[in-house]
């Protein structure tokens, strides 16, 4: 990592300014941030990033290009989810990084469907401001400056719409722990979060209500995750399977497609060993070099990290096609901070615009941690961890 760069942030950095970027978060955002922003951000190799970028395009166009596996995911899909008018490819892609012992790139996770596309570029530039560090770093990818990833954001989610007919559609959105960018996507291209209850239907057209008005909807950015909907009962106002007069950004169906389900199927350098439950040829004696994940939950709810022969004999063996057990990647510390090397996990976002060959590498997420995991639950407590951003070096 750049090793300057940190020791001048590391010197440089004050509680008070700390202090200083949490409230501007908040107050740039538009609401209290809720979940743990780091105290800093972090210096990576261009190079390093550029590789990442170059294995999860790969890693997506190894899924989308195969006949055979779209069929396999077929059975993904829940019938009560599986929701009509499919677009042929996925517009919103992640892909998690770690950094191995030989810093290679392993894969952790990739998942079809949006990320913080709006708080992210914000992030960076508030840890930019508060931090007085040099405009002229940059968090894109692929050529991208400010202007260009807005425009090609505002390409992916509004589309050729109007943009109060375009809603983010979610599950209580005001209440989520991701409302500060919810509402940096209304801010910025005017697109309103509405909840999924909150959709009404009309034959085959769907409206919400504003400012005591009636609002036809004719695109949905999707960010409502079927997990939640299934753990708390969550009704849709309006039929989601049905033919409905709609377009979606972001299809619903590619969350199954493109997901931890996907990770057995893929034949790359950068993914480690896995196995579907049900399908592994033998318990390794080393347990505690896997991780034991469900495939359709989401922040890290339900993951076992070093698993036991217990863990895995209690689930039941209907269930066993819905797990995997995968081979630890074995994060090396990489980023010193005051509080000891701390390790990295890199999300490379992807937009993937309609007619384009291949989707496009923007921006990353980076989340840091001392814990087992990256998530928050896994580093409770601690300092200097949490979510933050990249700047390329």
């Amino acid at each position: 990592m750049n090793a300057e760069l940190r020791r001048q942030f590391n010197a440089n950095w004050t509680p008070e300014k700390y202090a200083r970027f949490l409230a501007a978060i908040d107050a740039g955002s538009g609401t209290h941030v809720a979940f743990r922003n780091c105290e800093t951000p972090c210096f990576l190799p261009t190079a390093l990033i550029e590789k990442m970028a170059i294995y999860g395009r790969e890693l997506v166009l190894q899924l989308t290009g195969s006949a055979e596996y779209r069929k396999l995911s077929d059975a993904t899909i829940p019938p009560d989810f599986n929701v009509a008018h499919e677009d042929a490819l996925p517009m919103f892609l992640q892909v998690d990084f770690g950094i191995a012992e030989d810093l290679e790139p392993k894969l952790v996770e990739i998942q079809a469907f949006p990320s913080l596309y709006a708080y992210q570029p914000f992030l960076v530039h508030t840890y930019q401001e508060v931090y007085d560090l040099d405009p002229q770093l940059s968090c894109y990818l692929e050529g991208l400056d400010s202007a260009s990833y807005q425009s090609l954001l505002r390409e992916a989610i509004v589309g050729k719409r109007q943009s109060e007919n375009v809603v983010l559609l979610e599950i209580d959105p005001l209440h989520q722990k991701t409302l500060c960018d919810f509402l940096l996507t209304e801010r910025n291209f005017g697109v309103r979060p509405v909840c999924i209850t909150q959709v009404h239907q009309s034959g085959r057209e769907l409206w919400y209500e504003r400012d005591g008005r009636r609002i036809p909807i004719h695109r949905i950015y999707n960010r409502a995750i079927v997990d939640e909907l299934v753990r708390k009962e969550i009704k849709p106002g309006f039929d989601l399977t049905g033919d409905l007069d709609v377009e979606w950004a972001g299809h619903p169906n590619w969350y199954f497609r493109i997901s931890k389900f996907s990770i057995p199927y893929l034949k790359h350098v950068s993914v480690p060993k896995t196995w579907f439950l049900n399908e592994l040829p033998a318990i390794p004696t080393d347990l505690e070099s896997y991780v034991l994940k469900p495939l359709y939950s989401f922040a890290g709810l339900g993951v076992i990290v070093g698993p036991t022969r217990a863990d895995i004999d209690a689930v039941p063996e209907t269930q066993r096609p819905n797990f995997i057990l995968q081979e630890r990647v074995n994060f090396v510390p990489t980023i010193e901070t005051p509080h000891g090397p701390t390790k990295a996990e890199i999300r490379v976002m992807y937009v993937w615009p309609t007619g384009a060959p291949e989707p496009i590498a923007t921006t990353t997420i980076i989340r840091m941690g001392r814990g087992k995991m990256m998530g928050v639950d896994q580093n409770k407590n601690m300092e200097w961890v949490g979510a933050s951003a990249a700047f390329l070096t």
